[in-house]
């Protein structure tokens, strides 16, 4: 019996495996995890064809896709019917996997009208997923904070935010059942889910196979953590190892604050956040993010050595 993160794994095998031009039955195994991107927030301007061939020229595996890279909302009211297939054929021409779509919208806004607008168009990206050729969709559980997402707000630690927002979590995973996808979520210390201990808690309050993590270890330290970057790192993993889906590759240099450095051009660890993908057997994307075009090749190159280096278990 597999598991749906084991299915998720083989469905994203299958697709990066295809979009390389080879047979699923005959290709040989994928080195995990495979290097990609967010692709709208690298790729700012052009078409979708162009911000694909800037990837490709890149040598990233796969992406996150964004509806932005059609010049559309990135959370639309409705999509056109041609468009996941053309995103989908695109990418394949060029060798490229789309490994998940953004789908971020601010799951605790103070406003509950603006918490159903989300939900509407979760479902509109949720029914595209199949025509895309991929099963995954990244969200954030918000902020009490009405103009951003990303912005820490003094009510987020409140029993009325946690309730808002698992209420609008627990809607989303149902949108996500019905279409067969998995949200990802991920604990960023500016949202409501701010650790990975609250990440647990949401994960076991909404029970379901189709609510997954996404992890990004550069926005888990709170002011003062970094000196415990090592008690960090392990406690996220031990609390969420098996159920991370999605990893996201960039940095920080200061604690307090969500990272904003490219990878490899901070102090996280990567080291010991290699080791630990590896140790709970991640066969998920690792995805760049937070970085310009004319970064990716070091971030790329910076990546790819950590994954060549020996498997070594964390001490």
């Amino acid at each position: 019996m597999h598991s749906r993160r084991d299915l998720f794994y083989l469905a994203g095998g299958i697709a990066a495996g295809t979009a390389h031009g080879q047979n699923p039955v005959n290709a040989e195994p994928l080195q995990y995890p495979q290097i990609g991107i967010l692709l709208a927030t690298t790729f700012t301007t052009g078409t979708l064809e162009e911000r694909l061939d800037g990837a490709k020229a890149c040598g990233l595996a796969c992406v996150q896709m964004s509806m932005a890279c059609a010049n559309l909302p990135e959370m639309p009211d409705q999509i056109p019917a041609e468009l996941p297939e053309r995103m989908r054929r695109e990418a394949s021409a060029r060798g490229i996997a789309i490994a998940s779509m953004t789908g971020t919208f601010n799951m605790c806004h103070p406003d509950a009208e603006h918490r159903r607008t989300g939900l509407r168009r979760l479902r509109v990206l949720a029914e595209a997923c199949r025509q895309l050729g991929t099963s995954a969709i990244h969200v954030c559980t918000g902020t009490r904070d009405a103009n951003s997402m990303w912005r820490y707000h003094p009510d987020n630690a409140s029993p009325e935010s946690w309730r808002d927002m698992t209420a609008c979590i627990r809607e989303a995973t149902d949108i996500a059942r019905q279409a067969n996808v998995i949200l990802a979520f991920e604990p960023e210390m500016s949202n409501v889910v701010d650790s990975a201990a609250k990440a647990r808690r949401l994960l076991d309050e909404i029970g379901s196979s189709h609510l997954k993590v996404t992890i990004d270890p550069a926005n888990l330290f709170h002011s003062g953590d970094l000196p415990r970057m090592k008690e960090i790192l392990d406690e996220a993993f031990a609390l969420l190892g098996r159920d991370i889906v999605l990893a996201h590759a960039k940095d920080l240099d200061r604690d307090g604050e969500a990272g904003h450095k490219p990878a490899g051009q901070g102090v996280l660890d990567y080291d010991r956040y290699v080791s630990l993908l590896r140790k709970y057997e991640f066969k998920g994307p690792l995805l760049l993010h937070g970085l310009s075009v004319a970064q990716v090749p070091g971030c790329l190159a910076f990546l790819r050595a950590k994954l060549a280096r020996p498997v070594r278990p964390p001490a």
